[in-house]
């Protein structure tokens, strides 16, 4: 991304210095402490807060540690550590230095983490206590790792995080990064194969605030944030980090697992104006038996969604429940946060909106012709917050990123409105009498059914090897199991069609998720 006014904005990048150099950090925190907020918390966890003023000086000093630790600048530093304030020292401190941060998500496998440890060639490690000791064995084992940092307990024998930072000064130049420059990382989820490294840009974090912020959620400075997503992931990043800084405003983080029980009593405590979830969490807000009559907060006045596409019923039910509006819309890892959505006063439950101000979207076909208005085709994005592309995955990077549009492997329909429907991954889809079938429409037809919590759809072969729908279930407590299987038969040939029913239906406990929510449908289907 290069110095161009972001499309739909006001105009470029707000701190481009006159020699053309541009700093993330200066955007999200310098500003803001320049700007006469310093004294005002920007986060708060349950055990510490830190102001803005607070957040620069410790940033400063973080910079100063990885300089005497002997890393370079373009070097890596990763972090595996909890939702608490230290994150953002650490991520803010290191592009202040002209240095990668390379968030990871705190529930890898031993394995994954040493494959990533291994591939971004990481120098320092940033790791939360209760996370170290199932990392210990693996750690010796990483050639290119030389320090490990702990934070919030017992260092075990590593560098302690306070007792270090404490040591260094707080005065330190803030490197002359460019604009296209990485500034960094995030890995992508990974369906089956290892996660791939996704390398953003200095000016991709303001891009996103810039246009989705601003322009749909209308984030405002006297917003306190709530976020389900984690800040290891694209979308928490920006629901608890990039946005909230980017007008001055505030952020509650929870280190711990996005439980209902836990969200609701977050809510109630600190009463967000934005609460930031995904379609499983609200859903599972929605069935809390503890939390029937939650009481409506007086401040929240706006919730999105993303990850995958909300269900219409969920989306409803919600709005019926807590008197404000679920915004759902899609994003990714490589455009880094929401390119398309639904808008406060805008909102058709089932859709994932129209366009994000600044971001282009287009539908084509296997041969990269633009579909019609109905028609099914994959989404492709021009977007300012794209990435560089892949770490070392040249292949894919070129399957990706195709000039200035970027291949998202979500395929949709959209509608003389304007407005986008998901049908489902490109590799979820599949055919039934020669008609397409997407899993969602099965699923969201499924969990209209009032026994049903949860539903999973995917490709299973009939006794003559021709695809049919089946579908995983997770049913509500004391349901009669064999009749509800011949109800949600009929159910969904009656709201999406006879021939997209399930012909089988399994009934699980729970359905394989992803740490960020997402079903893992190639589990269900057996794929290796």
């Amino acid at each position: 991304m290069s110095n161009a006014a972001y499309p739909g904005t006001a105009g470029a990048p707000a701190v481009i210095g006159t020699d053309g150099n541009y700093n993330a950090v200066s955007y999200l925190l310098d500003r803001n402490v320049k700007d006469g907020r310093g004294d005002k918390v920007v986060f708060k966890d349950p055990v510490n807060e830190i102001t803005y003023a607070g957040l620069d000086t410790e940033s400063r000093r973080l910079a100063n540690l990885l300089k005497k630790l002997g890393v370079r600048r373009e070097e890596r530093v990763a972090l595996i550590m909890l939702d608490t304030i230290e994150f953002p020292i650490v991520f803010l401190g290191s592009m202040r230095a002209g240095i990668v941060p390379v968030p990871l998500n705190t529930l890898l496998t031993t394995e994954q983490y040493a494959y990533i440890l291994t591939d971004c060639r990481a120098r320092v490690l940033f790791v939360s206590a209760p996370l170290l000791p199932a990392l210990r064995d693996m750690l010796g084992q990483i050639q290119s790792l030389e320090h490990v940092v702990v934070c919030g307990g017992d260092a075990q024998g590593h560098l302690e995080f306070n007792a270090e930072i404490a040591r260094e000064r707080d005065d330190f130049t803030t490197a002359r990064t460019h604009p296209d420059e990485p500034a960094f990382w995030l890995y992508s989820s990974g369906s089956t194969g290892m996660p791939k490294g996704v390398r953003h840009l200095h000016t991709s974090l303001e891009a996103t605030a810039e246009t989705y912020a601003k322009q749909i959620l209308g984030i405002r400075e006297d917003d306190v944030g709530l976020s389900a997503a984690k800040l290891f992931f694209a979308y928490g990043l920006g629901n608890a980090l990039t946005f909230p800084m980017s007008v001055g405003a505030s952020t509650i983080l929870n280190p711990d697992r996005p439980t209902p029980a836990t969200m609701f009593d977050l809510i109630r405590r600190h009463d967000p104006s934005i609460f930031f979830g995904v379609p499983t969490l609200f859903a599972s807000m929605l069935n809390d038996e503890d939390n029937k009559l939650a009481p409506r907060t007086q401040r929240l006045r706006v919730c999105t969604s993303a990850g995958e596409a909300l269900p219409e019923l969920v989306g409803k039910s919600w709005r019926e429940r807590f008197g404000v509006d679920i915004l759902d819309g899609v994003g990714s890892t490589e455009l880094l946060h929401i390119f398309l959505s639904n808008a406060p006063h805008d909102v058709k439950y089932g859709t994932s909106g129209r366009p994000v101000p600044g971001y282009s979207v287009r539908l084509v076909d296997e041969a990269g012709r633009d579909v019609s208005d109905g028609e099914i085709g994959e989404l492709i994005v021009n977007a300012p917050s794209a990435a560089e592309g892949y770490w070392n995955q040249r292949s894919k990077s070129r399957q990706t990123f195709e000039g200035g549009w970027t291949r998202t492997g979500d395929k949709y329909q959209r509608d003389a409105d304007g407005r986008y429907t998901y049908c489902g991954r490109a590799d979820d889809m599949f055919k039934v009498s020669g008609i397409w079938v997407s899993p969602f429409e099965v699923e969201s037809a499924l969990i209209g059914h009032p026994d049903l919590l949860e539903a999973a759809v995917v490709p299973a072969k009939d006794s003559e090897g021709l695809l049919k729908p089946k579908a995983f279930v997770v049913a509500r407590p004391g349901v009669d199991l064999a009749a509800l299987t011949a109800d949600l038969k009929e159910h969904v040939k009656k709201a999406v069609g006879p021939w997209k029913y399930p012909r089988w239906i399994e009934f699980v406990d729970s359905l394989p998720k992803t740490a960020t929510g997402k079903i893992q449908r190639f589990k269900l289907r057996g794929d290796t």
